[in-house]
C-alpha cells in the first residue's frame, strides 16, 4: 500500500504539473498573438499507474490470519445458539444506530448480519452455527509480533450494605458529584468516558484536576448528599469499582443495582502488579482472592494499596431486577459466559470472538478447555490492545473466585462480515509493474548509489562484419520519488516605451 500511494501521490504532483505548464503555454501565446486560435478538445488525462483502491479490513498494531472453518479449533464443540442468543440482542443496539458511520475497521458491517438474524427465528444449534458461517470468516488476530491474545474476567459482586452510615457501615459508595466535568460532554450526560481528562469546577471557568482516591477516601466530597449506600469493608469497594457494577442488598431484604456512571480521570494502576513487583506475592499465584486476604491481614498496607490506585469510580442506580444481568457499556444486559469487554477504541460492539484454549474454571490448578464464541458487549480502562478481552461470569461468589484467578494468553479468532473479508479485499490490490526484461536490464544497469555514480563507458565493436560502433548506455540514474516541481514562470510583456510630453 505504502508503493501504491506514493505513485498517487507522484501521478498527482505530474498532472498538476502539467496543468500549470499548458495553463502558462496559453498565456504566452495570447499575449503575442492577436488572434485567439482555434478551440481544440481537451486530451483525455492519462490513468494513473495504479488505480485508487479503498484501504483493506486494518486494525492498529494487529497481526491476522485468514482461517477456513476446519481451522478454527473446537468450533464444532460450541453452543452456537447461545452465542446466537447474545449475538442477536447486540443487534438491537447496532440497528438503533441507523447506519451511522463508525470509523472503526469494522465500520457499519454488522447492520447486514443483524438484518440476516433479524429474519430469523432459530432454535436449532446447528442452524446458528451455518448462520455464523455464512455471514462472517474467521480472522486470527493477535497483537503484532505476538502469537496470541490474552483474557481475564470480571463479574458483577453481591455486597451488603445499609442506606445510613454506622460504626460498622461507613465506606461511602458514591454517585457521581455535580462538580465533576468532562469537555465535550454536559455534567448531567449519562455514562461518562472511562479514559481522558476529568476537571473539577471552580467557580464558573475554572478547572483543575478532579481529586484523586485518596483525597476523595480523607472526605474531600462528604456531606454532599451523593451516598447512595454505606458498605463496611474499603477492598468491598475496590473490587466494586475495578468490575464496574455491582448489587448491594439492604437488611430490609431489598436491593439496589449499580453501574457505572463516571471516573475520577486517573488512570488505573493493577494492585495485583504492585503486589507482584514487590515480591509479596508470586505472580503464579496472583489472583483476586490472594488479594482480598493480603489485605484483610494487612490493613495498613491496604490502604496504601488502594491509594496506589488513584482511579476512582462513581456509580448510578439502575433499575434492574435481580433476575437480570449488568448492563454493559452498549447498553445492554450481559449474557454470562458469552459477553466479553474488549478496547472500544479499536472494535465495534457486537463483534463475534471465538475464543480458545485452557483456563482455570473448575480449580485454581484446572486447565479446564476453553472454546466459545463470544459478543463484544462491554470496555473498560485496562483493556486495551486488538487481542485483549474480559469475559463476563456474572453475578456472585462463585463467578467472582472463577474470574479472579484469570489471566491467561488465549487464541482469538474475530468474526468479521462478509462484506469485510479482508482476503476478499486484498485480492484487489494492484501488483507492482513487472520487472524488466533481462535484455534491458543489460543495457540500462543501475548504479548503487551509496557507491558513487558509474562512469558511461562506450565500447566499438563489429556487427554483421560491417564496421560500425555501438555505444553501450552507461547507468541511467534513477528519478527521486517525489521530484521538486517549480512553477512555470509566467512570461513578461515587453513595455512600450513612451515619449516624454512636451510641455
Amino acid at each position: 500500500m505504502k508503493t501504491s500511494a506514493t505513485a498517487l501521490c507522484a501521478g498527482a504532483v505530474a498532472l498538476s504539473s502539467f496543468s500549470l505548464g499548458a495553463e502558462a503555454a496559453r498565456r504566452h501565446y495570447r499575449n503575442h498573438h492577436h488572434h485567439h486560435p482555434p478551440q481544440l478538445p481537451a486530451a483525455p488525462l492519462r490513468a494513473l499507474p495504479y488505480p485508487q483502491v479503498p484501504l483493506p479490513f486494518d486494525i492498529p498494531g494487529a497481526q491476522y490470519l485468514p482461517l477456513s472453518w476446519a481451522d478454527v479449533k473446537g468450533w464444532g464443540d460450541d453452543n452456537h445458539l447461545a452465542a446466537y442468543k447474545t449475538f442477536r440482542a447486540s443487534c438491537r443496539s447496532i440497528n438503533a444506530q441507523n447506519g451511522s458511520a463508525e470509523p472503526k475497521a469494522l465500520g457499519g458491517s454488522l447492520s447486514e448480519p443483524c438484518r440476516v438474524a433479524r429474519s430469523l427465528e432459530i432454535s436449532d444449534d446447528a442452524k446458528a452455527k451455518t448462520f455464523f458461517e455464512e455471514n462472517f470468516a474467521p480472522l486470527r488476530i493477535s497483537r503484532l509480533g505476538e502469537p496470541d491474545g490474552f483474557v481475564t474476567g470480571y463479574y458483577e459482586p453481591v455486597l451488603e450494605g445499609l442506606r445510613t452510615q454506622t460504626d460498622v457501615y461507613n465506606v461511602p459508595v458514591y454517585r457521581r458529584p455535580s462538580n465533576l466535568f468532562v469537555r465535550g460532554y454536559k455534567q448531567d450526560s449519562l455514562s461518562l468516558p472511562n479514559k481522558g481528562p476529568v476537571y473539577r469546577k471552580i467557580g464558573r471557568r475554572k478547572l483543575v484536576p478532579y481529586y484523586d482516591r485518596g483525597e476523595i477516601e480523607d472526605g474531600k466530597i462528604d456531606g454532599r448528599g451523593l451516598e447512595i449506600a454505606w458498605l463496611k469493608d474499603p477492598t468491598d469497594l475496590l473490587f466494586a469499582q475495578i468490575q464496574g457494577s455491582a448489587r448491594i442488598k439492604f437488611d430490609d431484604g431489598s436491593s439496589v443495582r449499580l453501574n457505572y456512571d463516571a471516573y475520577n480521570g486517573y488512570p488505573y494502576t493493577a494492585v495485583g502488579r504492585i503486589l507482584i513487583e514487590r515480591g509479596i506475592i508470586p505472580k503464579e499465584e496472583m489472583s483476586m482472592q490472594k488479594i482480598r486476604e493480603w489485605m484483610a491481614q494487612n490493613p495498613d498496607g491496604a490502604k496504601e494499596l488502594r491509594r496506589a490506585n488513584r482511579a476512582y469510580i462513581f456509580f448510578r442506580e439502575v433499575n434492574l431486577s435481580d433476575k437480570e444481568e449488568a448492563v454493559g457499556a452498549q447498553g445492554i444486559p450481559l449474557t454470562a459466559g458469552r459477553s466479553i469487554a474488549v478496547d472500544k477504541s479499536l472494535h465495534v460492539y457486537g463483534t463475534p470472538f471465538f475464543i480458545e484454549g485452557e483456563l482455570p474454571i473448575e480449580s485454581e490448578r484446572a486447565k479446564t478447555p476453553f472454546h466459545r464464541l463470544m459478543i463484544a458487549q462491554d470496555t473498560g480502562s485496562a483493556i486495551i490492545g486488538p487481542a485483549r478481552a474480559d469475559l463476563f461470569f456474572g453475578a456472585g461468589q462463585e463467578a467472582g473466585r472463577v474470574s479472579g484467578r484469570l489471566r491467561h494468553p488465549m487464541h482469538f479468532v474475530m468474526l468479521v462480515p462478509k462484506g469485510l473479508d479482508p482476503s476478499v479485499r486484498a485480492a484487489r490490490l494492484p501488483v507492482p509493474d513487472p520487472r524488466p526484461s533481462e535484455k534491458i536490464a543489460k543495457l540500462f544497469p543501475q548504479s548503487d548509489p551509496g557507491k558513487g555514480t558509474a562512469k558511461p563507458a562506450a565500447v566499438a565493436g563489429a556487427m554483421d562484419n560491417k564496421n560500425e560502433t555501438v555505444a553501450i548506455a552507461g547507468p541511467v540514474p534513477l528519478p527521486v520519488p517525489r521530484p521538486a516541481m517549480e512553477p512555470a514562470s509566467e512570461p513578461q510583456r515587453p513595455v512600450k516605451k513612451r515619449p516624454l510630453r512636451q510641455q
